[in-house]
């Protein structure tokens, strides 16, 4: 069944049909800007009346093993006598059991652990990690806990055998020529980091939250079950459905290029939380609506959905100074900005918001500016129906953020963001102002 708040903003909508999965692009036409702004990638920006699907190169190496059970072949999946080293957050891996399951199912290898990794993972730890690994001449890395986690089990991985200033590999994007192994044991479904090749990470004393990428640091594996999130708090599962549905939405809502099958995608996958998100909030060990609210964070950034297409990550690009200079999750940065973009930019991808509309949240009555108007309210109530406001004052923020944000971004030199490379500097102002 539809969700509740689904039917109270459009009675008319009925069971919306389900629809196939996939996700995350590849283009010959990167530009150095769109690198430069969040490690992802999208296509060259193409002239309206030519839209067409660009060519592209997919190629994901990452193995999963998904489902019940699956710790216990870890043995498998690691090289015989490698020194591995197991990252993991704050603990709640040895709370829950999983960290038990490891060292058991790694039973024979030799096993050193750091502990402490951030949300958010902050540079300056992670240093720590990549001089221990050093010192210790650790040649797997095995992440084991959430996206953050894995990001920065990546960057670990990149700067053991770095030449130079390592956040320079943030800063600069600095090639990465090598990297350790890396595994990983998800426990938190949210950013999709378990099957690409993508990393973020914090840094305290320049106040810059920045991303990286290599195609060397894709995980060799990854192992998924969804019973290991079954003791999650609310609050994380919810920033886990909004980080998943809007990663979809920034490479599915820019404009038609006629990729039917991408599109089709996204909305499979889209539709999907909207059906198991509230479900699995409602109950944690329902393991068909976990599994599936798993298995759509992971997909919908492992390369599928936006190849070929264009895209718009300028909700990420807001959201993470948010993050970083108001101590936001990254959930509700994404929940608080990705509303003000669609109404910012409701005329660039009118098209675009009138089939989310209809194929997604099912409003085909009205006139098309009611309908556009309907699915803005509709994502604004649906991250609100799982627990993640979507104003900046219910987090407590008074003050209006967006000339300092938009200082940062102009101090990046990544701006005009967009689909179109439309939204300069006044234009974000604008955006950060309404999301109050």
């Amino acid at each position: 069944m539809m969700p509740r708040w689904v039917f109270l903003l459009y009675p008319r909508v009925g069971r919306l049909p389900l629809l196939p999965v996939q996700e995350f692009p590849r283009s010959e036409r990167l530009a150095a800007r769109t690198v430069r702004r969040l490690g992802w990638m999208r296509p060259g920006i193409q002239p309206e009346g030519e839209a067409c699907v660009e060519n592209f190169v997919h190629r994901n190496p990452v193995k999963i093993r998904f489902g019940r059970g699956q710790i216990a072949h870890l043995a498998e999946e690691i090289p015989p006598g490698a020194r591995v080293l197991v990252t993991y957050g704050g603990g709640s891996i040895r709370a829950n059991g999983v960290y038990d399951q490891v060292l058991q199912a790694l039973d024979g290898f030799e096993i050193l652990t750091f502990g402490g990794i951030e949300p958010n993972p902050r540079y300056h730890t992670l240093m720590r990690a990549v001089e221990f690994a050093r010192a210790e001449r650790i040649d797997f890395l095995l992440a084991v806990g959430g996206g953050s986690v894995l990001d920065g089990t990546k960057f670990i991985a990149a700067a053991i055998p770095f030449e130079g200033d390592p956040w320079t590999i943030c800063s600069e994007q600095a090639p990465i020529r090598d990297a350790v192994p890396l595994g990983a044991v998800l426990t938190l479904p949210a950013t999709g980091s378990e099957m690409n090749r993508a990393g973020v990470v914090s840094r305290d004393d320049t106040r810059q939250k920045l991303a990286f990428f290599s195609a060397l640091l894709f995980p060799r594996f990854s192992i998924l079950d969804p019973e290991t999130t079954f003791t999650l708090p609310p609050r994380q599962i919810g920033n886990g459905i909004v980080d998943g549905y809007t990663h979809v939405m920034e490479q599915y809502l820019t404009y038609p290029v006629g990729a039917h099958l991408q599109d089709r995608m996204a909305e499979a996958i889209l539709q999907t939380l909207i059906e198991v998100g509230p479900r699995t909030l409602a109950d944690p060990t329902d393991y068909e609506a976990r599994a599936s609210f798993m298995w759509c964070c992971t997909v919908a950034l492992q390369g599928l959905v936006g190849v070929g297409v264009p895209q718009d990550w300028s909700t990420h690009a807001i959201g993470h100074e948010l993050t970083v200079l108001h101590g936001l999750d990254h959930g509700q940065t994404l929940a608080v900005i990705l509303p003000a973009v669609m109404e910012a930019q409701r005329e660039g991808k009118r098209a675009k918001l009138l089939q989310y509309a209809e194929r997604v949240l099912g409003i085909r009555d009205g006139t098309e500016e009611d309908r556009i108007e309907a699915a803005i309210a509709g994502t604004r109530a649906f991250f609100e129906s799982v627990g993640v406001p979507t104003r900046l004052s219910a987090y407590g923020i008074v003050d209006d953020p967006s000339a300092e944000v938009v200082r940062k971004l102009v101090a990046r030199g990544i701006l005009p963001l967009g689909e179109r490379d439309d939204l300069d500097a006044g234009r974000i102002e604008a955006i950060v102002a309404a999301a109050r």
